[in-house]
């Protein structure tokens, strides 16, 4: 594509729709790096099946995942926006992987261990699960990136794809170059509180499987209600009550959005300012910083967007082509 530094990184479709979450904690850097960077967006689809084997539909999660990427501002003609299905040359780097990964090293993997207390409770602990890192590695190796936008808390699971890359390297030739971790120096809007607390009373972060999101593609009518059920200062009943503005996650996420947010803050903390206020003011803000993403989404189509992904997918796999014939050429099968 260009002389610039080649990136990749990538997010699972395992629901049809992205959260602000992800649009703070992984998207708006994206968006800022494709200027910078030769950059490969994926939609991991085939890492969704790792977990989740349940009737799903994929295909339309993908496309809606990756309607979400262009609306939010990735542009498909600065960046590679494709599906890793798409590519099928992430399956046999997978499998050439799997041969030189570590069995004890899979095992114990923090996500592993906790994701397969949870299968055996379903009677089913698969191969996928445990080779999920290996797939994960196969998805960065194969574009020989210079780094890997992420944040700090994900850093470490990247380090399982550096000593992959190391073991092939030892054993076949020096083929995979070491990437770095690309992280961003103001990680202070990647750590985004949900609408509800844990047991402990605690703010939890926004996930999909705590059903706590507000989601990009989501109406304006749609937000306003979703912000209505958030949690709030327990303490603060009336309006005249001082608030806890630190864990409230309406006034957490009025810091994100709201440009007057330490004035709002104050003002909730001397029992001058009601839930009810914040929660319309933070209504109007968020709604008014999605409402660009919302209306370029609108005019994106399945058609469009199978096209963007099309594209996306020739520019990878011509990358990945080159990759696997060193691959090959390195492992005498060649």
């Amino acid at each position: 594509m260009t002389g610039k530094k080649r990136i990749l990184s990538g997010m699972r479709s395992t629901n049809d729709r992205l959260h602000i979450g992800n649009l703070e904690g992984a998207l708006r850097n994206w968006i800022e790096l494709q200027d910078e960077y030769e950059m490969y967006c994926m939609v991991a689809d085939w890492h969704v099946l790792t977990d989740h084997t349940e009737h799903m539909d994929i295909a339309h999660n993908s496309r809606e995942i990756a309607k979400d990427f262009v609306a939010a501002g990735l542009d498909p003609s600065k960046c590679a926006v494709f599906r890793q299905s798409d590519v099928k040359e992430h399956a046999e780097l997978h499998l050439l992987l799997s041969m030189v990964a570590g069995l004890g090293k899979l095992e114990r993997v923090p996500t592993y261990k906790e994701k397969r207390d949870e299968a055996r409770s379903e009677g089913q602990v698969s191969y996928g699960l445990l080779g999920y890192p290996v797939l994960q590695a196969a998805d960065i190796l194969l574009y020989k990136p210079y780094g890997v936008p992420v944040g700090k808390d994900q850093a470490a699971h990247l380090e399982l794809s550096r000593e992959i890359a190391r073991s092939f390297n030892a054993k076949f030739g020096d083929v995979f170059p070491e990437f770095v971790d690309i992280i961003p120096e103001d990680e202070s809007r990647s750590k985004v509180p949900g609408l509800d607390v844990d047991a402990e009373g605690r703010l939890r972060k926004m996930s999909k499987s705590y059903d706590n999101c507000i989601y990009l593609s989501e109406t304006a009518d749609e937000t306003a209600q979703r912000i209505k059920g958030a949690f709030t200062t327990p303490t603060k009943i009336r309006k005249t009550d001082p608030g806890i503005p630190e864990g409230c996650s309406v006034c957490q996420l009025l810091r994100l959005y709201a440009p007057e947010w330490e004035s709002l803050w104050e003002q909730d903390r001397r029992g001058e300012r009601g839930c009810m206020q914040n929660k319309q003011a933070l209504t109007e803000a968020l709604n008014e910083a999605l409402r660009p993403m919302r209306e370029r989404r609108a005019g994106i189509s399945d058609a469009d967007i199978e096209s963007v992904l099309e594209k996306g997918a020739a520019r990878a796999r011509e990358t990945a082509a080159q990759t696997m014939d060193q691959v090959r050429r390195a492992m005498r099968l060649l």
